[in-house]
């Protein structure tokens, strides 16, 4: 069993139950993985003595503001991941349609979706940032399409991000669990620091951006109102509210002590005809891999994020994840409300 001090090739290599004529393919493919993430870290760590900070002057594809970062996380991962000889095809948040491994490299049957540059917001005031990641397998021997990433959150082999802040940090799980690792940069190696992740079943803390509190729907209002009243109410204890601006940073925090993440459907998504906020493929499947292996819930309020078929490359869902008393609950209240 691996210890404390385990480097990520070790720990990888050691739980690698792959067929035999596969063996060793998910581990260095997570290799690259980790090199490219080690490459970001160090550019985030330089901030504005590397020249990455402030705006790129142009949207992506989501019609959202890109900053510097965002587009230079997107090339280091791509550039990092192409020669590989692993992977069929990358799918990116910052890109229209997915990357296809260029015909000089080998490619391999892994599909790779990605989001670079998680909490970009976060950048320019030194705020948590991280890369969310999601690796499925391509049928066949024909180049991917996109049509080809659309696969549900079951499908994945394995799921994890790096969170960039005091110290970077890569979780990761290949459906046996969840573990962390800590970069060491006098090393330049993730050594195993937090074995075993798991998420406490109750909490009292909860992560939402309450800035959007007039546009909830009933169910978030019932919930956070009850979290709100504390002793008084019908909880009975008091609760903390969280928030990171960073998606990475949000859940990283629940992994570590338990909570629940929500970024819901609201009215005002309703009103720009969104089904949500995050995104599926790039950010919901991963991080509610990683929820449910370390023993929470993660869904929408109407059904499990990871039994979703997605119908588009950055389809986009509401997300409710955490601990699993407080997920059911508000479960729960989103059936209430459907009954009502």
């Amino acid at each position: 069993m691996s210890q404390i001090g385990t480097t990520l090739t070790q720990f990888l290599t050691e739980q690698d139950n792959s067929p035999a004529e596969s063996r060793g393919e998910l581990t260095a493919l997570l290799g690259d993985v980790a090199t490219a993430c080690k490459r970001l870290s160090h550019l985030v760590r330089m901030g504005e003595l590397a020249g990455v900070l402030g705006a790129a002057g142009q949207e992506n594809v989501q019609g959202e503001d890109q900053k510097k970062l965002d587009i230079i996380a997107n090339e280091v991962f791509i550039d990092s991941m192409q020669r590989s000889g692993l992977l069929a095809g990358v799918a990116s948040e910052e890109m229209d349609s997915h990357y296809p491994i260029p015909s000089q490299f080998k490619r391999g049957e892994y599909l790779l979706a990605f989001d670079p540059l998680d909490g970009s917001s976060n950048i320019d005031v030194n705020g948590s940032t991280g890369t969310i990641f999601s690796i499925t397998r391509h049928a066949g021997k024909d180049a991917p399409s996109d049509a080809d990433f659309l696969k549900s959150g079951r499908e994945q082999v394995c799921a994890g991000y790096c969170l960039y802040s005091s110290a970077s940090m890569l979780v990761l799980t290949t459906g046996q669990g969840v573990t962390g690792f800590t970069l060491d940069n006098s090393v330049g190696e993730f050594i195993l620091s937090h074995p075993d992740i798991t998420v406490p079943a109750s909490t009292s803390e909860y992560a939402i951006n309450a800035s959007y509190s007039r546009h909830w729907l009933a169910p978030e209002k019932r919930y956070i109102d009850e979290c709100n009243a504390g002793v008084d109410g019908p909880r009975m204890r008091n609760f903390n509210m969280r928030w990171a601006g960073s998606m990475v940073g949000d859940v990283h925090r629940i992994l570590c002590r338990g909570g629940v993440f929500i970024y819901p459907l609201d009215a005002r998504l309703k009103a720009d005809g969104k089904e949500g906020k995050l995104r599926l493929l790039y950010e919901a499947n991963p991080m509610g891999m990683l929820i449910e292996q370390a023993g929470g819930m993660a869904h929408t309020g109407t059904q499990p994020i990871l039994d979703i078929e997605p119908y588009t490359l950055h389809q986009r869902v509401p997300v409710i994840m955490g601990s699993s008393e407080e997920v059911a609950r508000l479960v729960e209240y989103h059936a209430d409300n459907i009954n009502d």
